[in-house]
């Protein structure tokens, strides 16, 4: 990485948990050039411009109009997502927006459409496809050392929501709260990225275990045209996981394989000349051999990696890179499929109310 090349000249807005987590990314990068920040709490970013020297905004329209900027990295509620995007776009901004990258499937099509029609490098936060051993599992399936493929099962388990409580925006299923938003998305775009994304769901079950207004657990099947199926099976309200914990696994005609953030194992019927480096039976390949070393590290290598991926999409004029907002629009297609398959079922629904003395004597 030569620091003399060129920076991107960037402002960031969302300073919350994933904000500051980019916040410390972004500043760090030998080719990014941080400007400004914006947040709606005074408090935190009376304290970054205290501690940081990071000049900050609280009023979004009146960042974009004062800097002069290349990109914008968004880390906002998802419901802001689609507005902050069109504006950023609309003054031929690159954009960088996390996940999901909206809520709405039709805002996510006009938003395709404009980034298309003023080139600009766009970008969804799904850093599992930065991950060695998930990159690893793409790359053996697109070989067709595996043969036809005929199942495929994501699976995303953690701790998120451990008892009843409610407050936040994540909270809320209307400004794109719950597991679904949260943790499936992850495992649709993997899905996405190593098999290819699903024509249509079934057998949609959203059960909510504590929370109120939004699922905790998702599950469904997966149908392609071509005969193949999957299973999706997330729940962030699992506490044997000290945080998210990631699998996929892809079963085909000649052999299978299981990627998870750890390793990636592959197991072979008879070798393939697309991978001779794979022999028959089972294969290990570990994500320390797998994964690039980053100029940076914070909660992994895959966070500095799709930043970097990021900036030199921006200074290669790359429009068509990982997660750029076509193929994250698959995802949101898949999710909008989901939220038509079934609404989410409440604990009282789940569990039978104990019947009283006079209901067990008349009905």
């Amino acid at each position: 990485m030569q620091s003399a090349q060129p920076k991107v000249r960037m402002a960031m807005v969302g300073l919350g948990k994933m904000g500051l987590s980019h916040l410390a990314i972004v500043r760090a990068h030998p080719q990014v050039e941080l400007v400004a920040g914006c947040d709606a709490s005074a408090y935190l970013t009376d304290v970054l411009e205290k501690h940081t020297g990071l000049k900050c905004y609280s009023d979004f329209d009146q960042m974009l109009a004062t800097e002069a900027l290349d990109a914008l990295l968004i880390a906002t509620p998802s419901k802001l997502h689609a507005g902050m995007v069109t504006q950023a776009l609309s003054r031929g901004l690159h954009v960088f927006c996390e996940k999901p990258f909206v809520l709405d499937v039709a805002d996510g099509e006009r938003l395709v459409a404009l980034a298309h029609e003023k080139q600009r490098v766009t970008q969804v936060g799904y850093h599992y496809r930065f991950v060695g051993t998930f990159q690893e599992a793409a790359r053996i399936v697109k070989s067709g050392a595996l043969g036809e493929i005929h199942h495929v099962r994501a699976e995303a388990y953690g701790p998120v929501v451990l008892r009843a409580k409610g407050g936040t925006w994540r909270s809320t299923q209307a400004e794109g709260g719950g597991a679904l938003y949260d943790y499936a998305c992850h495992a649709i775009d993997l899905v996405n990225f190593v098999v290819g994304k699903p024509d249509s769901v079934s057998g949609v079950v959203r059960h909510a275990v504590f929370s109120r207004d939004v699922e905790d657990e998702v599950y469904c099947s997966l149908h392609y045209r071509n005969g193949a199926s999957g299973q999706l099976c997330v729940n962030w309200s699992d506490e044997s996981l000290r945080k998210m914990s990631t699998k996929l696994s892809v079963w085909g005609t000649r052999g299978r394989l299981t990627a998870d953030r750890q390793e990636c194992q592959i197991y072979l019927r008879e070798p393939h000349t697309a991978t001779p480096e794979l022999k028959t039976g089972w294969n290990v390949k570990y994500t320390t051999e797998l994964t690039d070393e980053v100029w940076f590290y914070l909660r992994g290598e895959e966070y500095s990696a799709q930043i970097d991926y990021f900036v030199q999409s921006v200074l290669s004029g790359r429009t068509q890179g990982h997660s750029h907002f076509g193929s994250a629009l698959d995802t949101d297609r898949v999710v909008a499929q989901i939220l038509a398959g079934g609404s989410v079922a409440t604990p009282t629904e789940l569990m039978p109310k104990p019947r009283g003395f006079w209901s067990r004597l008349f009905g």
